[in-house]
């Protein structure tokens, strides 16, 4: 059993996770908790042993059955962010990726994750154009997305419970 670089002290949680960034037809495929509108790039914590791109392989089998390829590192964020009571300092590094079957799930449209125990994720293509009308975190990725550069950037994102503290 694998375990999750997710590390918890009396007041911090440390967190390493990857996500990956899936364009297609001017929409980027997003996730986001059932019961909420707050969404995020799809991904998943890395585990101890696992490299980045075994973890996202692995990440979006087990959420939504796909199998998909790795690309290019696009983006690198060191971001800092309430976990319930207590401050979370998580490293997040951020893959541009492909399907490898593109007929195993609907390119457009919603759907949710396949966890056994019912969905707990809603997985949505969202119109790039439409970006600025959803809440999506980290913000600063929205810039990312419609930026589309070759260049790895690097961003650091803090919020408090009130809202973003600000970018550097």
């Amino acid at each position: 059993m694998s375990r999750d670089i997710l590390f918890k002290t009396e007041n911090f949680v440390f967190s390493y996770r990857v996500a990956g960034i899936l364009v297609k037809n001017e929409k980027v495929l997003l996730q986001r908790p059932i019961n909420n509108t707050d969404y995020s790039i799809p991904g998943g914590h890395v585990s101890l042993g696992e490299t980045n791109q075994e973890s996202l392989i692995r990440e979006f089998k087990e959420e939504i059955g796909v199998i998909i390829e790795v690309n290019k590192l696009k983006w690198i964020g060191e971001i800092f962010f309430p976990w319930g009571l207590k401050q979370c300092h998580q490293i997040s590094l951020f893959y541009s990726i492909s399907l490898i079957d593109e007929v195993c799930i609907p390119l457009d449209g919603t759907f949710y994750d396949i966890e056994t125990e019912g969905a707990k994720l809603v997985f949505e293509w969202v119109e790039l154009k439409k970006l600025n009308k959803i809440e999506l975190y980290p913000t600063n990725v929205k810039k990312f997305l419609m930026r589309n550069s070759d260049d790895i950037e690097h961003f650091i994102y803090s919020e408090e419970e009130e809202g973003v503290i600000g970018e550097r």
